[in-house]
């Protein structure tokens, strides 16, 4: 293979992060091959040389199904090679066999960012600097004007989740229902359960002296994820699982594992809230 860095090897414990979260910055173009097949062997190198073009800006992200069964079965893979687009965590094209050159080119092209693919990435770009309220009223815009954009509203979404508001955010996850969007939107759920309940029941003024002092501490940690606080609201449901690891059926493990979704794989208060959520349910 050579040695680009827009060209890598993923397995099942990379592919999230190589994969589905890089796809939200940049197309990437999936090769499920297998060193036996003969026809992989005649795609490959098309694939390689395309992505060292630099007038293809996507990453080539390479599958061994042999290696990576787990993966083959998820997405469907039912003969090699197959090739899979991924944009914004779904996968927007495919096709299987070894084509010719120039069909991998067009079908490589048509992934190439547009305009309107620009005005996506510019929201991305919000969220990603946290700059939750721009991004929430740039993407509510932008899916009136382009309603089946691919991740439009996951997106929106997640800019929901990140300043509390569950309630909104529900609407538009169960309305991301295409491919890895669906996935995205399962793991996120339980949090905007979570806010959506407290936010109901403080706007309907239940009494809060009617808890027990575990459930007031599990509703503190949904007001201050409404701020944005995602390290103080962390630390009050790691607390809450110290006390009891099966609280209301484990409930805030869920919504631990989605703020971990909400956050990226990447982010520093994930992978350091991941390992005490370990130590405390191991």
């Amino acid at each position: 293979m050579a040695e680009l860095d827009n060209i890598i090897d993923v397995s099942e414990e990379t592919f999230d992060a190589e994969v589905i979260e890089r796809s939200f910055e940049v197309p990437v173009v999936v090769d499920f091959w297998a060193p036996w097949c003969g026809p992989c062997r005649m795609l490959g190198p098309i694939l390689e040389r395309l992505a060292a073009d630099p007038n293809l800006d996507f990453v080539l992200a390479k599958v061994n199904v042999d290696n990576n069964p787990r993966i083959s079965m998820q997405f469907q893979v039912q003969g090699i090679p197959a090739v899979k687009a991924f944009l914004n965590g779904e996968i927007v094209s495919e096709f299987v066999g070894a084509l010719p050159e120039s069909k991998v080119r067009q079908f490589i092209e048509k992934l190439i960012p547009s305009e309107v693919d620009d005005a996506f990435n510019e929201a991305k770009s919000l969220l990603a600097t946290h700059h939750w309220g721009e991004a929430e009223a740039f993407l509510q815009e932008f899916i009136e004007e382009f309603p089946t954009y691919p991740g439009a509203r996951l997106l929106l979404a997640r800019a929901l989740l990140a300043q509390g508001k569950g309630c909104e955010a529900i609407d538009h996850l169960e309305n991301s229902t295409d491919g890895t969007a669906l996935l995205q939107a399962q793991r996120l759920m339980p949090l905007a359960n979570f806010l959506c309940r407290v936010t109901t029941d403080d706007d309907d003024g239940v009494d809060p002296d009617e808890f027990e002092p575990i459930e007031m501490q599990y509703r503190q940690a949904a007001r201050l994820l409404q701020r944005s606080n995602f390290e103080a609201a962390m630390d009050g449901l790691i607390e809450v699982l110290r006390q009891n690891k099966r609280y209301r059926k484990g409930e805030p493990r869920n919504v631990m594992l989605a703020i971990f979704e909400l956050l990226g794989d990447n982010d520093t208060l994930t992978q350091t809230y991941r390992n005490e959520l370990a130590s405390v349910l191991f």
